[in-house]
């Protein structure tokens, strides 16, 4: 993807790398850590994230072969750039024990299927709802923020097994959501276009 990097961008890169070390972290991993702490000026994430590497290198073929990316608000569609992306929500409705949210990833599951990019960064219960779907996805981005079932959607993830990018504390939300898939589209295809 050609994209023109703004010097602003460029500045807050280069201090975010002054006062935190990245260059131990595989390529993938890197952008992902470092879009999303750039997206909320918060540098803890570089020890709060959870992610594999070959998970993100299988993700990173998928996307660029046109996977679809579901996400579970507007907000995290608004800030994924560059990209189609599906989201349901305004087409649910909640129901007993089924929140709007969770009803959305079922009306995108059902219109996606299988191999498709979740990126979940507002609402727990549809991390928890995608779940308990046969989603078969290329990477599920489980960055839901909240007090009530944020912590506890996100370890559910990790012991899925499922390819995954989530965190361990309460933080997350719609920007870093979004920055984790943006990483990703935005990284180089090919290792020989990779730039610092």
């Amino acid at each position: 993807m050609n994209r023109v990097v703004h010097p602003i961008e460029v500045e807050s890169y280069r201090r975010l790398r002054a006062r935190l070390d990245t260059s131990h972290f595989p390529p993938l991993t890197r952008a992902v850590v470092e879009r999303v702490i750039h997206s909320a000026a918060d540098l803890e994430y570089a020890t709060d994230l959870v992610m594999d590497e070959g998970d993100l290198e299988k993700a990173h073929t998928a996307l660029h072969s046109g996977a679809p990316v579901v996400t579970d608000v507007e907000m995290v569609a608004a800030g994924i750039t560059r990209r189609e992306t599906v989201c349901r929500l305004r087409d649910a409705k909640s129901g007993p024990g089924l929140t709007r949210s969770a009803h959305a990833i079922r009306l995108a599951h059902e219109q996606v299927g299988p191999g498709a990019i979740w990126v979940i960064g507002n609402a727990p219960t549809a991390l928890e709802e995608l779940l308990t779907l046969d989603a078969a996805p290329a990477l599920v981005i489980g960055l839901p923020v909240g007090f009530v079932g944020a912590v506890e959607s996100k370890a559910a993830l990790r012991e899925s097994g499922l390819p995954a990018v989530s965190n361990v504390s309460e933080k997350g939300g719609s920007a870093v959501a979004s920055a984790a898939l943006n990483a990703l589209l935005y990284h180089p295809i090919h290792p020989s276009e990779e730039t610092s």
